[in-house]
């Protein structure tokens, strides 16, 4: 698991060239977006090892010579390119970042949904609010405001969050369905897809959906065209409304990407509102990327990176946590975690739990 409790081992010559990126970082993504939005990375990865010379480029993408040769100098420079005698031809970083659809989907989530409003990080910071959503909407939250977003910023925001879950549910299924339950209570449960994978998989369970009244309508939707209506049912809350209680009536209840939506505090409000529609066999599933627990440095870079779009984009207040610190928050709601499973998916731990014998009321 990552740790950083070592200094990185670095020549200080190579320790500059690292600030210099960072200080360039905005050119670096700009550069990088562009070369894939006129295809020159493209044309450059089809021309193979041979490579291809800048007249050739120029005529396929269809843009200056100055604007394919101002890209290209910078992607040599950010080692996306390298050169040939007259020839570019695509280096490793560069073929990942064209071909990678992990590298895909957050190069345009960062693009579309982070880029102008991370300018106001600052402000979000001092504020503890979500400064950068002004660019959007006159928002509290980013969530209430999902449905009216530009399209092509709905579309990486939802691709985004979509794209993690969807490698982490299909190993995730069969540990929930391990216990065989009959009514989910999917909280948190957005556009239904955990809902919809459920039902389909197995045709006597139920799972109640509670979210916002637009995600909920979306959710339904989805369920009627899958064929699975009559068992995906909605329940309209609002959780930052701590007067709001939970849905009763499921042995199960799951938590996917959900509780990064909040600060300590009202993940515990959740939790507690939780516990108390839960009994001896009840099960709570929490399935987070906590950044402690990432298998590679890549991981957790991606998901400390990701608390600062909920810094300025999504609430001013939520993040990425380290798995102690919702652990301790489960704890406090009196519960144990009887299972933790790391490395599911991209690298999402599914947290498995149980109330204290002490809170047994039911």
């Amino acid at each position: 698991m990552i740790s950083y409790d070592k200094p990185k081992k670095i020549h200080a010559f190579n320790a500059k060239f690292e600030a210099q990126k960072i200080a360039f970082a905005p050119v670096a993504f700009q550069t990088a977006r562009c070369l894939i939005k006129f295809d020159i990375l493209k044309y450059i990865d089809a021309a193979g090892e041979a490579g291809i010379n800048l007249t050739a480029l120029c005529e396929k993408c269809s843009i200056s010579a100055y604007g394919v040769q101002v890209l290209v100098d910078m992607g040599m420079s950010m080692h996306l390119i390298w050169q040939n005698n007259e020839n570019y031809i695509l280096d490793k970083t560069g073929y990942f970042l064209l071909n990678d659809p992990m590298a895909q989907c957050n190069l345009n989530f960062v693009h579309d949904v982070c880029y102008e409003g991370l300018f106001k990080l600052d402000d979000s910071i001092k504020n503890g609010k979500p400064e950068g959503l002004q660019v959007f909407g006159d928002w509290k939250t980013i969530y209430p405001g999902l449905k009216d977003l530009p399209e092509a910023v709905k579309k990486s925001w939802f691709e985004f969050d979509h794209y993690y879950s969807d490698h982490a549910f299909p190993e995730t299924l069969p540990l929930i369905l391990e216990f065989s339950p009959r009514h989910i209570l999917d909280v948190g449960g957005n556009t239904g897809k955990w809902a919809l994978m459920c039902a389909e998989f197995d045709k006597n369970i139920n799972v109640t959906i509670m979210d916002l009244p637009g995600q909920l309508a979306v959710a339904k939707v989805n369920a009627e065209a899958q064929g699975v209506g009559d068992r995906v049912h909605g329940y309209e809350i609002n959780l930052l409304d701590e007067s709001q209680e939970f849905y009763q009536g499921a042995d199960t209840i799951w938590m996917s990407q959900f509780l990064d939506c909040f600060n300590k505090q009202k993940i515990l409000s959740i939790l507690n509102r939780a516990v108390k529609v839960m009994n001896s066999d009840s099960r709570l599933y929490i399935l987070e990327s906590f950044w402690d627990r990432q298998p590679f440095e890549a991981g957790a870079y991606c998901v400390n990176a990701t608390s600062l779009y909920f810094t300025a984009m999504a609430n001013g207040n939520s993040r990425m946590y380290h798995s102690k610190d919702m652990i301790k928050l489960v704890q406090e709601a009196g519960m144990y975690v009887e299972k933790d499973t790391d490395n599911l998916g991209l690298g999402h731990t599914l947290l498995n739990c149980r109330l204290k014998s002490s809170n047994y009321s039911r």
